[in-house]
C-alpha cells in the first residue's frame, strides 16, 4: 500500500513538474513575426535586422521576417493578429484606425497599438527621360505605376495626383506594381514613371538610375499644404541617385512601427527597447535609419500607444 502512494506521488509530481516546464517554455517561447514590404523596398532591409536584434536581444524569442504588399496588408494582418509588429505609413495607419473602406479597411482596426514613430518616407517619382515627364502635369496622357493595390504607396499617389487637380483617369495608363516589377517595366521601354513611397537611396530607384536615363519629378511644396498632415513638404537631396544633380522638392510622410492589443507589455517594452539601444544595427541594414530618433518617437502617433512601449517611454521621461 505504502509502495503504490509512493509511485502516485512521484507520478502526481512528475505531472506537475511536466505542466511546470511546459508553462515556462511557452512563456519563454515569444514568436515575433516583422511584417514589411517588397523585397526591393526599404521596409524588408530595416525588417531583417530587427529581427535579427529581437532574436539575439529578447531571451527565448523566435522571430521571422515576412514579405508583404506593405501598408494596408501589414496593418489587416495585425488586426488578425497574423504578426506581432509591422512597418506602416503614417496615412495609412490613420485609415486603417478610422475604417475607411476605400483605403482598403473594412472596419475600424481596433487591435493596433503604437510603438514608434521612425524615419520619413519620401513620394519619390523617377520618369524616363524619353517620356518628357518633369512635373506633375504632364502625366497627362502618360503611364505611371503607382505601387502595389491598396498599398501605403498607392494611397500616396492616388493623394497627391488629387492635391495636383487630377486623378487616375488623366493619365494614360496605370499601373498597381510593387518596386521592383516596375522598374522592370520602365527598363523595357513599357513605362514612362514610377511612384514610390520609400525612404531614402531605396534600392529599386538604384537599380533604375543606372539603368537608364531617368529624372525626377518634383512635387511642389504647394501640394504638401493642401494635403496637411501627415504629410510635409521634403527634398530628395543631390546625388542621392545616379544623374541627380539637383535637389528635388517633394513631399514626405512618416513611418510607425505598429503592434497590436494582444501582444504582451513585455514583449512590446522589449521590441520598443531594443529598437533604440540598437539602432546601429537598423543604420547598417539602410541609411533610413539614421533618421530614427528617440526624442521624435512619439511624433504624430495616431493610434494608442501600446502599454509595453509606454512603459518604455515612461523610464526615458517621455511620457
Amino acid at each position: 500500500m505504502k509502495n503504490k502512494l509512493k509511485r502516485a506521488v512521484i507520478i502526481a509530481a512528475t505531472g506537475v513538474s511536466i505542466a511546470f516546464t511546459t508553462a515556462a517554455a511557452a512563456r519563454a517561447d515569444e514568436f515575433i513575426n516583422v511584417l514589411t514590404g517588397g523585397t526591393s523596398g526599404v521596409y524588408y532591409p530595416l525588417g531583417v535586422a530587427l529581427s535579427k536584434i529581437y532574436g539575439e536581444k529578447i531571451a527565448g524569442s523566435r522571430t521571422q521576417v515576412q514579405a508583404t504588399k506593405a501598408s494596408v496588408e501589414n496593418l489587416n494582418l495585425l488586426q488578425q493578429s497574423r504578426g506581432e509588429i509591422a512597418f506602416a505609413l503614417g496615412d495609412s495607419v490613420k485609415l486603417a484606425a478610422e475604417g475607411n473602406a476605400e483605403a482598403g479597411f473594412k472596419a475600424p482596426l481596433d487591435k493596433l497599438r503604437g510603438i514608434a514613430a521612425i524615419y520619413p518616407n519620401y513620394i519619390q517619382i523617377m520618369a524616363s527621360k524619353e517620356s518628357g515627364i518633369a512635373t506633375l502635369a504632364d502625366f497627362k496622357g502618360k503611364s505611371l505605376s503607382v505601387g502595389a493595390p491598396k498599398s501605403g504607396t498607392e494611397l500616396n499617389a492616388r493623394a497627391i495626383l488629387v492635391a495636383a487637380g487630377m486623378s487616375y483617369d488623366d493619365l494614360g495608363k496605370t499601373e498597381y506594381l510593387p518596386f521592383a516589377e516596375s522598374v522592370e517595366l520602365m527598363k523595357n521601354r513599357q513605362l514612362d514613371a514610377t511612384l514610390q513611397s520609400a525612404g531614402l537611396g531605396v534600392s529599386s530607384f538604384k537599380d533604375l538610375a543606372t539603368s537608364l536615363d531617368v529624372q525626377m519629378v518634383s512635387v511642389p511644396e504647394d501640394i504638401a499644404t493642401k494635403l496637411g498632415a501627415p504629410y510635409i513638404a521634403a527634398t530628395v537631396p543631390a546625388g542621392t541617385y545616379q544623374g541627380q544633380d539637383k535637389d528635388v522638392p517633394t513631399v514626405a510622410v512618416v513611418n510607425f512601427l505598429v503592434t497590436h492589443s494582444e501582444v504582451s507589455d513585455e514583449t512590446a517594452y522589449q521590441m520598443t527597447k531594443q529598437l533604440f539601444e540598437n539602432l546601429p544595427a537598423m543604420v547598417a541594414a539602410h541609411k533610413a535609419a539614421e533618421q530614427i530618433d528617440l526624442k521624435e518617437a512619439l511624433k504624430g502617433m495616431p493610434i494608442p500607444l501600446h502599454p509595453g512601449a509606454e512603459r518604455y517611454y515612461k523610464e526615458k521621461g517621455l511620457l
